[in-house]
């Protein structure tokens, strides 16, 4: 048997590999997509194929991750429970749509992760696997009881790494998991399942990666224009950038300044709620700067049809619908809201806050002489608003009306 693994060299997966191969009597092919881990990539083909894996694949599929998916679910302006900015969610199907095209190519019989069964990763790998693949198998080992029973917890299955002698990060001292990407980083479990737990407090600084605690950000604001085209970013202070650069560039100043930290309890796909702690300093500062630069551009009406759906979007992308023809109809409409969404926004960073320091536009739809409270003549006339708003009005004079003719008649009666 021949299984694709999705592998990061963490815990969960190391300890998974090594119980594949033996229970399953498989060769294991280890993936590993660079979707912007950095440094936790060092020395994981070795690692991998110490842990008994047959072979290690590791591509770098950053452009893609950010040209064909960061970059369409940012112009949607997706935030789930207006929180969270799916960092994790949308670097799912890339994983899984790689992991399928490796396995067709190597005549494997299966795929497999390590994603938990009380989790939503579950479903974004097979979803994808379905929608793109529906002839592999998928093994879930969280999900079968043998592999339960073995490792009911955490500290068995760092146990078991250390009695192989596998290396891994966590530990007793540090028990909570970790996922990085170029988005985000994720942490969730152990000390993080109590939502009284502050996560933000000074024994927890450590646990951070990509960004600064707030209040050790530098004590001077710093300025950054982002260029937009249709709705994507192309430029960072007059450096013309691809996708990547973008979020590689925003990911270093946002971090600097303690922007994109979120602490939520969110409902997950499966049912229950869920803690994590998110470090998004490049996502954070994209998706305010192209809200901005929405607001100068977009009609009120696009708008707000746009707006309504980002609850679906987002819900679709959390869920693990990337490759299903809702999501794809809902990215048509959004292609085409984008259209006139070019210009210049300029931020200024402080201390975990973004905060708008000008917008402009050659789309712009603001007009100062209409806007102006001056007094200038323009296409807008004041007294226009007289009937404007008593033909609003109305609906609300006859209920009112009526309220009262009814309280009336109960009174007599």
């Amino acid at each position: 048997m021949k299984i694709v693994l999705a592998y990061s060299g963490g815990l969960d997966t190391s300890v998974i590999l090594r119980w594949l191969k033996d229970n399953y009597e498989a060769h294991i092919i280890a993936f590993c997509a660079d979707i912007g881990q950095e440094e936790e990539l060092a020395g994981l083909e070795e690692k991998a194929l110490k842990t008994g894996a047959s072979k290690c694949i590791i591509e770098d599929l950053q452009e893609e991750f950010a040209r064909d998916f960061i970059f369409p679910m940012f112009q949607a302006g997706a935030l789930y429970e207006n929180q969270y900015f799916l960092g994790t969610s949308i670097a799912r199907p890339l994983i899984a749509k790689r992991m399928v095209e490796i396995a067709r190519a190597a005549k494997a019989d299966a795929i497999a992760h390590g994603a938990t069964g009380k989790g939503n990763d579950q479903v974004r790998f097979e979803l994808t696997a379905a929608a793109l693949a529906p002839e592999l198998q998928v093994i879930a080992p969280w999900r079968e009881e043998r592999f339960r029973k073995e490792f009911p917890g955490r500290a068995e299955m760092i146990a078991f790494a250390k009695a192989n002698k596998i290396l891994i990060e966590a530990s007793a001292e540090k028990p909570y998991s970790m996922d990085r990407n170029l988005l985000h980083i994720s942490f969730e479990s152990g000390v993080l399942e109590d939502p009284w737990f502050d996560a933000s407090a000074k024994e927890m600084r450590d646990m951070y990666k990509l960004s600064v605690a707030p209040e050790d950000a530098p004590n001077e604001a710093e300025h950054v224009d982002l260029s937009f085209e249709n709705g994507n970013c192309f430029e960072v202070n007059d450096k013309k950038l691809s996708p990547l650069g973008v979020m590689q560039t925003l990911n270093k100043l946002g971090g600097k300044h303690g922007i994109g930290r979120v602490d939520i309890v969110e409902n997950r796909f499966v049912g229950m709620k869920g803690r994590g702690v998110y470090e998004t300093p490049g996502g954070a500062i994209l998706h305010f700067a192209h809200r901005q630069m929405e607001t100068l551009t977009m009609d009120r009406e696009v708008m707000q049809l746009r707006d309504s759906l980002v609850p679906k979007y987002s819900s679709l992308v959390y869920n693990g619908f990337w490759f299903s023809p809702e999501r794809e109809a809902l990215q048509a409409l959004v292609t085409e809201t984008q259209r006139d969404v070019t210009g210049l926004v300029r931020l200024k960073l402080y201390k975990g806050n973004i905060i708008v320091a000008g917008r402009k536009s050659p789309k712009s739809l603001y007009d100062s002489k209409i806007a102006t409270m001056e007094g200038e003549a323009s296409t807008y006339n004041q007294n226009d608003a007289t009937g404007f708003i008593r033909l609003n009005a109305l609906r609300l004079k006859v209920r009112a009306v009526l309220q009262e003719a009814r309280k009336q008649t109960r009174q007599w009666i």
